[in-house]
Protein backbone atom coordinates (compact mmCIF):
# COMPACT_ATOMS: atom_id res chain seq x y z
CA UNK A 1 0.00 0.00 0.00
CA UNK A 2 1.31 3.43 -0.93
CA UNK A 3 1.72 5.78 2.03
CA UNK A 4 1.57 9.53 1.49
CA UNK A 5 4.40 11.54 2.98
CA UNK A 6 3.65 15.12 3.90
CA UNK A 7 7.00 16.72 4.69
CA UNK A 8 6.99 20.42 5.57
CA UNK A 9 10.20 22.38 5.89
CA UNK A 10 8.97 25.12 8.21
CA UNK A 11 12.26 26.99 8.15
CA UNK A 12 12.23 27.38 4.36
CA UNK A 13 8.65 28.66 4.40
CA UNK A 14 9.61 31.06 7.21
CA UNK A 15 12.49 32.37 5.11
CA UNK A 16 10.09 33.00 2.22
CA UNK A 17 7.87 35.02 4.56
CA UNK A 18 10.85 37.02 5.77
CA UNK A 19 11.97 37.88 2.25
CA UNK A 20 8.40 38.59 1.13
CA UNK A 21 8.04 41.19 3.87
CA UNK A 22 11.40 42.73 3.05
CA UNK A 23 10.86 43.13 -0.73
CA UNK A 24 7.15 43.97 -0.58
CA UNK A 25 6.25 46.70 -3.10
CA UNK A 26 3.30 48.79 -4.21
CA UNK A 27 2.33 49.20 -7.88
CA UNK A 28 1.90 52.98 -7.79
CA UNK A 29 4.38 54.02 -5.10
CA UNK A 30 7.29 51.75 -6.03
CA UNK A 31 6.85 50.69 -9.67
CA UNK A 32 4.85 53.12 -11.84
CA UNK A 33 5.61 56.28 -9.83
CA UNK A 34 3.55 58.41 -12.19
CA UNK A 35 5.55 57.42 -15.26
CA UNK A 36 4.55 56.13 -18.69
CA UNK A 37 6.41 53.94 -21.14
CA UNK A 38 9.22 55.46 -23.20
CA UNK A 39 8.24 54.34 -26.70
CA UNK A 40 11.57 55.56 -28.01
CA UNK A 41 13.16 52.56 -26.30
CA UNK A 42 12.84 48.79 -26.48
CA UNK A 43 10.73 46.73 -24.09
CA UNK A 44 12.26 43.28 -24.57
CA UNK A 45 16.01 42.79 -25.02
CA UNK A 46 17.21 41.25 -28.28
CA UNK A 47 18.13 37.99 -26.57
CA UNK A 48 14.45 37.41 -25.83
CA UNK A 49 12.80 39.06 -28.84
CA UNK A 50 15.23 37.57 -31.42
CA UNK A 51 14.78 40.69 -33.58
CA UNK A 52 18.52 40.71 -34.26
CA UNK A 53 17.83 37.68 -36.46
CA UNK A 54 15.92 39.95 -38.87
CA UNK A 55 18.69 42.05 -40.49
CA UNK A 56 16.34 43.65 -43.00
CA UNK A 57 14.50 45.53 -40.24
CA UNK A 58 15.48 49.11 -39.45
CA UNK A 59 16.43 50.01 -35.85
CA UNK A 60 13.01 51.62 -35.39
CA UNK A 61 11.25 48.51 -36.67
CA UNK A 62 13.27 46.31 -34.34
CA UNK A 63 12.30 48.57 -31.46
CA UNK A 64 8.62 48.36 -32.43
CA UNK A 65 8.82 44.57 -32.67
CA UNK A 66 10.35 44.44 -29.19
CA UNK A 67 7.50 46.56 -27.86
CA UNK A 68 4.88 44.26 -29.38
CA UNK A 69 6.58 41.23 -27.90
CA UNK A 70 7.04 43.02 -24.58
CA UNK A 71 3.33 43.82 -24.46
CA UNK A 72 2.53 40.17 -25.03
CA UNK A 73 5.21 39.14 -22.51
CA UNK A 74 3.40 41.11 -19.80
CA UNK A 75 0.02 39.75 -20.90
CA UNK A 76 1.28 36.17 -20.82
CA UNK A 77 2.44 36.63 -17.24
CA UNK A 78 -0.96 38.02 -16.30
CA UNK A 79 -2.49 34.97 -17.97
CA UNK A 80 -0.40 32.31 -16.22
CA UNK A 81 -0.70 33.99 -12.84
CA UNK A 82 -4.45 33.43 -13.03
CA UNK A 83 -4.06 29.65 -12.78
CA UNK A 84 -0.98 29.82 -10.57
CA UNK A 85 -2.85 31.81 -7.92
CA UNK A 86 -5.80 29.44 -8.03
CA UNK A 87 -3.57 26.36 -7.72
CA UNK A 88 -1.60 27.82 -4.81
CA UNK A 89 -4.85 28.54 -2.98
CA UNK A 90 -5.89 24.95 -3.61
CA UNK A 91 -2.67 23.35 -2.33
CA UNK A 92 -2.67 25.63 0.71
CA UNK A 93 -5.67 23.62 1.92
CA UNK A 94 -3.33 20.88 3.10
CA UNK A 95 -1.78 23.35 5.54
CA UNK A 96 -5.03 24.83 6.86
CA UNK A 97 -5.00 22.74 10.03
CA UNK A 98 -1.31 21.98 9.90
CA UNK A 99 1.81 24.09 9.63
CA UNK A 100 0.63 27.69 9.93
CA UNK A 101 3.97 29.08 8.76
CA UNK A 102 3.61 27.23 5.46
CA UNK A 103 0.02 28.45 5.21
CA UNK A 104 1.04 32.07 5.73
CA UNK A 105 3.77 31.75 3.10
CA UNK A 106 1.34 30.39 0.52
CA UNK A 107 -1.31 33.00 1.35
CA UNK A 108 1.31 35.73 0.80
CA UNK A 109 2.26 33.99 -2.46
CA UNK A 110 -1.36 34.16 -3.66
CA UNK A 111 -1.73 37.79 -2.60
CA UNK A 112 1.37 38.72 -4.58
CA UNK A 113 0.13 36.87 -7.67
CA UNK A 114 -3.13 38.83 -7.52
CA UNK A 115 -1.14 42.06 -7.31
CA UNK A 116 0.96 41.02 -10.31
CA UNK A 117 -2.18 40.37 -12.35
CA UNK A 118 -3.43 43.88 -11.58
CA UNK A 119 -0.05 45.34 -12.54
CA UNK A 120 -0.04 43.54 -15.89
CA UNK A 121 -3.60 44.62 -16.63
CA UNK A 122 -2.50 48.19 -16.02
CA UNK A 123 0.54 47.77 -18.28
CA UNK A 124 -1.72 46.58 -21.09
CA UNK A 125 -3.80 49.75 -20.81
CA UNK A 126 -0.66 51.92 -20.74
CA UNK A 127 0.84 50.14 -23.75
CA UNK A 128 -2.41 50.55 -25.67
CA UNK A 129 -2.28 54.32 -25.15
CA UNK A 130 1.05 54.66 -26.94
CA UNK A 131 0.97 51.97 -29.63
CA UNK A 132 -0.96 51.83 -32.93
CA UNK A 133 -4.45 50.34 -32.90
CA UNK A 134 -4.86 46.73 -33.94
CA UNK A 135 -3.02 44.75 -31.25
CA UNK A 136 -4.97 41.75 -29.95
CA UNK A 137 -4.14 39.42 -27.08
CA UNK A 138 -6.16 36.35 -28.01
CA UNK A 139 -5.96 33.84 -25.10
CA UNK A 140 -8.65 34.30 -22.44
CA UNK A 141 -7.16 34.00 -18.93
CA UNK A 142 -10.15 32.28 -17.34
CA UNK A 143 -10.53 29.79 -20.19
CA UNK A 144 -6.83 28.94 -20.09
CA UNK A 145 -6.84 28.65 -16.30
CA UNK A 146 -9.84 26.33 -16.36
CA UNK A 147 -8.14 24.08 -18.92
CA UNK A 148 -4.81 24.02 -17.05
CA UNK A 149 -6.43 23.32 -13.70
CA UNK A 150 -8.09 20.26 -15.21
CA UNK A 151 -4.65 18.59 -15.27
CA UNK A 152 -3.11 16.82 -12.28
CA UNK A 153 -1.72 18.95 -9.47
CA UNK A 154 1.73 17.41 -10.08
CA UNK A 155 1.72 18.61 -13.68
CA UNK A 156 0.42 22.09 -12.85
CA UNK A 157 3.04 22.56 -10.13
CA UNK A 158 5.72 21.39 -12.55
CA UNK A 159 4.62 23.92 -15.16
CA UNK A 160 4.45 26.59 -12.46
CA UNK A 161 8.01 25.97 -11.28
CA UNK A 162 9.19 26.10 -14.88
CA UNK A 163 7.55 29.52 -15.29
CA UNK A 164 8.90 30.90 -12.02
CA UNK A 165 12.43 29.80 -12.90
CA UNK A 166 12.51 31.24 -16.41
CA UNK A 167 11.14 34.51 -15.01
CA UNK A 168 14.28 34.81 -12.91
CA UNK A 169 16.55 33.68 -15.75
CA UNK A 170 15.13 36.27 -18.16
CA UNK A 171 15.53 39.10 -15.70
CA UNK A 172 19.05 38.27 -14.54
CA UNK A 173 20.56 37.37 -17.91
CA UNK A 174 18.67 39.55 -20.40
CA UNK A 175 16.60 42.36 -18.89
CA UNK A 176 18.88 43.57 -16.07
CA UNK A 177 22.03 44.07 -18.19
CA UNK A 178 20.28 45.85 -21.09
CA UNK A 179 20.60 49.63 -20.69
CA UNK A 180 18.48 50.34 -23.78
CA UNK A 181 15.12 49.26 -22.36
CA UNK A 182 12.27 51.54 -21.30
CA UNK A 183 12.99 52.41 -17.67
CA UNK A 184 9.43 51.73 -16.53
CA UNK A 185 9.25 48.40 -18.33
CA UNK A 186 12.57 47.39 -16.79
CA UNK A 187 11.42 48.41 -13.31
CA UNK A 188 8.27 46.33 -13.69
CA UNK A 189 10.30 43.18 -14.13
CA UNK A 190 12.78 44.11 -11.41
CA UNK A 191 9.96 44.19 -8.88
CA UNK A 192 8.27 41.16 -10.39
CA UNK A 193 11.53 39.22 -10.08
CA UNK A 194 11.94 40.20 -6.42
CA UNK A 195 8.73 38.42 -5.44
CA UNK A 196 8.85 35.59 -7.96
CA UNK A 197 12.21 34.43 -6.60
CA UNK A 198 10.46 33.34 -3.40
CA UNK A 199 7.56 31.82 -5.30
CA UNK A 200 9.97 29.46 -7.05
CA UNK A 201 11.20 28.18 -3.68
CA UNK A 202 7.65 27.39 -2.57
CA UNK A 203 6.72 25.90 -5.94
CA UNK A 204 9.58 23.46 -5.61
CA UNK A 205 8.63 22.47 -2.07
CA UNK A 206 4.98 21.95 -2.97
CA UNK A 207 5.85 19.98 -6.12
CA UNK A 208 8.08 17.64 -4.13
CA UNK A 209 5.39 17.24 -1.49
CA UNK A 210 2.82 16.39 -4.15
CA UNK A 211 5.23 13.96 -5.77
CA UNK A 212 5.65 12.08 -2.47
CA UNK A 213 1.91 11.36 -2.44
CA UNK A 214 1.75 9.66 -5.85
CA UNK A 215 1.98 6.03 -6.79
CA UNK A 216 4.23 5.16 -9.76
CA UNK A 217 1.16 4.81 -11.97
CA UNK A 218 -0.23 8.18 -10.88
CA UNK A 219 3.13 9.82 -11.53
CA UNK A 220 3.33 8.28 -14.98
CA UNK A 221 -0.08 9.71 -15.83
CA UNK A 222 1.01 13.06 -14.41
CA UNK A 223 4.03 13.07 -16.74
CA UNK A 224 1.59 12.77 -19.65
CA UNK A 225 -0.38 15.69 -18.19
CA UNK A 226 2.77 17.82 -18.06
CA UNK A 227 3.56 16.98 -21.67
CA UNK A 228 0.01 17.93 -22.57
CA UNK A 229 0.29 21.27 -20.77
CA UNK A 230 3.49 22.14 -22.63
CA UNK A 231 1.76 21.28 -25.89
CA UNK A 232 -1.16 23.52 -24.93
CA UNK A 233 1.23 26.38 -24.15
CA UNK A 234 2.80 25.93 -27.57
CA UNK A 235 -0.63 26.08 -29.16
CA UNK A 236 -1.23 29.44 -27.49
CA UNK A 237 2.17 30.68 -28.63
CA UNK A 238 1.52 29.69 -32.23
CA UNK A 239 -1.74 31.64 -32.29
CA UNK A 240 -0.44 34.72 -30.47
CA UNK A 241 2.87 34.91 -32.34
CA UNK A 242 0.99 34.96 -35.64
CA UNK A 243 -1.37 37.67 -34.38
CA UNK A 244 1.58 39.75 -33.15
CA UNK A 245 3.57 39.32 -36.36
CA UNK A 246 0.53 40.25 -38.44
CA UNK A 247 0.02 43.34 -36.26
CA UNK A 248 3.65 44.30 -36.82
CA UNK A 249 3.32 43.87 -40.58
CA UNK A 250 0.16 46.01 -40.60
CA UNK A 251 1.49 48.79 -38.35
CA UNK A 252 5.15 48.96 -39.41
CA UNK A 253 4.41 51.55 -42.08
CA UNK A 254 5.88 49.80 -45.12
CA UNK A 255 5.44 46.67 -47.22
CA UNK A 256 7.54 43.53 -46.85
CA UNK A 257 8.24 40.80 -49.38
CA UNK A 258 6.47 37.51 -48.81
CA UNK A 259 9.80 35.95 -47.80
CA UNK A 260 10.52 38.69 -45.27
CA UNK A 261 6.98 38.51 -43.88
CA UNK A 262 7.35 34.77 -43.40
CA UNK A 263 10.71 35.30 -41.68
CA UNK A 264 9.07 37.76 -39.29
CA UNK A 265 6.32 35.28 -38.41
CA UNK A 266 8.83 32.46 -37.93
CA UNK A 267 11.07 34.62 -35.75
CA UNK A 268 8.19 35.71 -33.52
CA UNK A 269 7.22 32.06 -32.98
CA UNK A 270 10.83 31.06 -32.33
CA UNK A 271 11.19 33.91 -29.84
CA UNK A 272 7.99 32.97 -28.02
CA UNK A 273 8.96 29.33 -27.82
CA UNK A 274 12.32 30.37 -26.38
CA UNK A 275 10.72 32.76 -23.89
CA UNK A 276 7.98 30.50 -22.55
CA UNK A 277 9.14 26.91 -23.12
CA UNK A 278 12.76 26.33 -24.10
CA UNK A 279 14.50 28.66 -21.63
CA UNK A 280 12.54 27.06 -18.80
CA UNK A 281 12.92 23.39 -19.66
CA UNK A 282 16.65 23.88 -20.19
CA UNK A 283 17.07 25.49 -16.76
CA UNK A 284 19.48 23.44 -14.63
CA UNK A 285 17.43 23.69 -11.44
CA UNK A 286 14.22 22.65 -13.18
CA UNK A 287 15.93 19.63 -14.68
CA UNK A 288 17.46 18.70 -11.34
CA UNK A 289 14.09 18.74 -9.56
CA UNK A 290 12.23 17.01 -12.38
CA UNK A 291 14.97 14.41 -12.79
CA UNK A 292 14.75 13.51 -9.10
CA UNK A 293 11.12 12.45 -9.55
CA UNK A 294 10.88 10.66 -12.88
CA UNK A 295 12.29 7.51 -14.46
CA UNK A 296 14.68 7.54 -17.42
CA UNK A 297 11.85 6.28 -19.64
CA UNK A 298 9.61 9.15 -18.55
CA UNK A 299 12.47 11.57 -19.18
CA UNK A 300 12.79 10.21 -22.71
CA UNK A 301 9.05 10.72 -23.25
CA UNK A 302 9.32 14.32 -22.17
CA UNK A 303 12.41 14.85 -24.32
CA UNK A 304 10.69 13.40 -27.38
CA UNK A 305 7.70 15.71 -26.89
CA UNK A 306 9.96 18.75 -26.54
CA UNK A 307 12.27 17.94 -29.44
CA UNK A 308 10.17 19.68 -32.15
CA UNK A 309 10.17 22.88 -30.06
CA UNK A 310 13.91 23.03 -29.38
CA UNK A 311 14.90 24.97 -32.42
Amino acid sequence: MHVSQHVVDTNRYAKCIEVSKRVRWDIDKDVVRGRGFDFGKKFLPDGLSKVDELPFLTPGEKRFASQIQGRTYANIFGLVERFIGAKVLEVSREHWLGDQVALEALVRFTDEELKHQEMFRRLERMAGEGMPAGYRFLPQPNDVAQAVLGASTWAVLGLTLDIELFTQLHYRESILPDAELSELWKDVFLHHWKEESQHAVMDEMEWLRENAKLTPAQRDAAVDDLIGLVGAVDGILQVQSKADADYFLLAAGRSFSSADAEAIRATFLRAYRWQYIVSGVQDARFNEVLGSMITPAQGERIGAALAPLLD
